[in-house]
């Protein structure tokens, strides 16, 4: 099976085998919202793969 490499564009597995992603929503129209708010966007969001998955995402990485 190919690595769905348009996923794996959108995340980022740690060294530890973490998974992070950007928050949804944050590309344009932010210039009403307050700077705490923008400042929160650009966090990285951890979410949680079954490792089976993971795998067959990853697999020629």
């Amino acid at each position: 099976m190919k690595t769905n490499k348009s996923y794996l564009k959108r995340i980022k597995v740690t060294k530890t085998g973490k998974v992070l992603s950007r928050k949804p929503g944050k590309d344009h129209f932010n210039a009403k919202a307050s700077g705490v708010k923008q400042l929160a966007g650009k966090k990285m969001m951890n979410f949680t793969v079954k490792h089976k998955l993971l795998k067959s995402y990853l697999q020629n990485s």
